[in-house]
């Protein structure tokens, strides 16, 4: 058989690296399937149980990787699923390729069966790069441009192929005429620095700084060693977006911890009381847990110069890469020899370990889920994958968890969307099989597609070097962060035919499929559950029956946001009297932590 387009395509994506693309199969890429049956061992089509959970583990793929992530899906409905996931890599800025298929040429515009005008559906999630592949001609070019634009503006591009463009001949080398285009394999990464005179103004802020705050996020994630080479030299504290909770490690005294909603009370306390504000690779965008504006003078670095002075109204703006920049930076720092700042931040560190330990040591029905993280967080192994959902298991995520130096880490962040954390552990599981991974998630992402997505688990994990993949899921039946917004941000009681989820057995779920499945409820149980699936020979799921009143309280409550409370619970909230006792122990530890009621 000739080689035809698909085959062309599969190739040279491999040409570009490609080793693994994340799809579902369908008729409207059935020339591309018949391709991976002919590139054998060269690719390997990892088939997800839906397009979405897809989508999420290209963009895992590229997160974990720092490749490009492939994904694809049939015409129409395929596409379609495939949104949420890319719109979930736009929003983090990761470099994913979506190829999908579309009804033949002939058929377009006549209304055809699955026909949706997938060109303008994608331009939005792709708008850097989305074409359709009419001829034979194009696909070396189309492949290219995708991979390269992706790579270069850290971005979602897609390629749409007609279904009958699929089986046709193959033209590796287009005619050399006019109206042709004959492109190349590869790029070198760039090496972005500011200029020097930038560099020098940014040190003058910062070694003019008293009490200087830094904020690093995901664009920092490689740079870990600068951020701290920075922050010893201006005795700074270092505040971290939830994208950079792996920047840099958690046991260091000067590190406040996440910050924002779920943030901690440490990173308030430094971004209130800073009069110098440095953001590394990060677009954090609640302004209200930056300094006020005029308080702090302020330096910012970015690879991207759209995000500059987007969140502070920056004094200097430097785009450049995050290391590259810290490297050139660091000589032109002086060394702070007065430390009184530093010696605050790290004092208040220190007094909220203590106060989330006190919480997470609080009596609730029957399990409160704090205790289940900070039991987790000494017992991740060296070098693990850490994986979130959105909700309030991200909470507990971004306070009680230790990073420490090797791990990796990451969620939703821009997008914030519900589902992600399983197949995100998917992906770094088949791109790291020697590594355990561990995704935490809720039981509402987990009923959403998270459930799904232990079927390829299943399916998979006995092709991994090191079997364990731990899947911590917190069974509270309540779609826990939204009751409590409705409560504090709308001041509403929670709305049960909303809130309340039906049961589902996630362990035995989990044990039906060959996994293992521990269900805890009760709060002795919850540390050997942990020790037991730690020491599995196969992935676990452990379900954790947890108290959906344990509230994730913002590391400072607005008088506007106390005032909702109350009126919220005033209207006969089902849950009134169980919050209020939950929030007062909160609020006591706060204030006394360790000490006695």
């Amino acid at each position: 058989m000739s080689k035809t387009t698909s085959d062309q395509l599969l190739e040279r994506l491999h040409e570009w690296g490609v080793r693994r693309v994340f799809g579902y199969p369908g008729d409207g890429i059935n020339g591309l399937m018949g391709a991976f049956g002919r590139i054998g061992d060269r690719m390997q089509f990892v088939q997800a149980r839906h397009e979405e959970l897809a989508a999420f583990m290209a963009c895992a793929h590229a997160k974990f990787t720092g490749e490009v992530g492939v994904c694809m899906a049939t015409s129409g409905p395929g596409a379609i699923h495939l949104l949420n996931g890319l719109y979930d890599a736009k929003a983090d800025h990761q470099p994913v390729l979506a190829i999908v298929g579309q009804a033949a040429r002939a058929a377009m515009g006549g209304d055809y069966q699955q026909e949706v005008d997938l060109h303008t559906l994608f331009k939005d999630v792709a708008h850097e790069y989305v074409h359709v592949g009419m001829v034979p001609e194009q696909i070396r070019h189309l492949v290219d441009r995708a991979m390269r634009i992706a790579l270069d503006r850290r971005a979602v591009t897609c390629i749409i192929l007609p279904h009958d463009v699929q089986d046709l001949p193959a033209v590796e080398t287009p005619p050399r005429e006019h109206g042709t285009v004959h492109s190349g394999i590869g790029m070198t990464a760039k090496r972005v620095v500011p200029a020097e005179a930038d560099l020098r103004a940014a040190a003058q802020v910062l070694n003019a700084g008293r009490k200087v705050a830094m904020l690093v996020g995901a664009g920092a994630l490689h740079a870990t060693d600068e951020v701290i080479e920075v922050a010893e030299r201006l005795g700074a504290g270092v505040a971290k977006a939830l994208l950079g909770k792996a920047a840099v490690p958690d046991d260091l005294p000067f590190v406040t911890g996440s910050i924002g909603l779920l943030g901690t009370q440490p990173s308030w306390q430094m971004m209130s009381d800073c009069d110098t504000l440095l953001m590394v690779g990060s677009s954090f965008p609640y302004s209200e847990y930056l300094p006020r504006e005029g308080q702090a003078r302020g330096v910012q670095v970015d690879i991207d110069g759209r995000k500059l002075g987007l969140r502070y109204p920056m004094e200097i703006n430097l785009v450049g890469d995050s290391r590259e920049t810290l490297r050139a930076l660091i000589p032109l720092l002086q060394r702070k020899t007065e430390r009184g700042w530093r010696e605050d931040v790290e004092d208040n560190v220190r007094k909220w370990w203590q106060v989330l330990e006190a919480r997470a040591k609080n009596a609730a029905d029957p399990v409160n889920p704090q205790q289940v993280y900070w039991e987790l967080s000494p017992r991740l192994p060296d070098n693990c994958i850490l994986t979130c959902d959105s909700g309030s298991s991200a909470a507990w995520y971004a306070r009680d968890l230790k990073i420490r130096r090797g791990m990796m880490a990451s969620l939703s962040g821009g997008l914030a969307t519900m589902g992600p954390a399983v197949p995100y552990a998917l992906a770094a599981k088949l791109a790291y099989p020697d590594r355990v991974v561990v995704a935490l998630s809720g039981d509402g992402a987990m009923q959403m597609i998270g459930i799904n997505g232990l079927v390829t688990i299943a399916h998979r994990w006995r092709e991994w070097s090191e079997p364990r993949l731990l899947v911590l899921v917190l069974n509270n039946s309540d779609l826990n962060m939204v009751t409590w917004e409705q409560r504090v941000m709308a001041g509403d009681p929670r709305f049960e035919a909303s809130q309340v989820l039906p049961a589902f057995p996630y362990a035995d779920y989990a044990r039906s499929l060959g996994l293992e499945g521990i269900r805890v409820d009760e709060p002795d149980s919850v540390a050997p559950a942990l020790v037991q699936a730690l020491a599995a020979d196969r992935p676990v799921v452990v379900e954790v029956v947890t108290d959906p009143n344990v509230p994730p309280l913002p590391p400072h409550v607005t008088a506007r946001q106390a005032r909702a409370y109350v009126r919220a619970l005033t209207q006969r909230d089902p849950q009134a009297l169980q919050t209020v006792i939950a929030t007062a122990k909160e609020w006591w530890d706060g204030l006394f932590p360790g000490k006695s009621r």
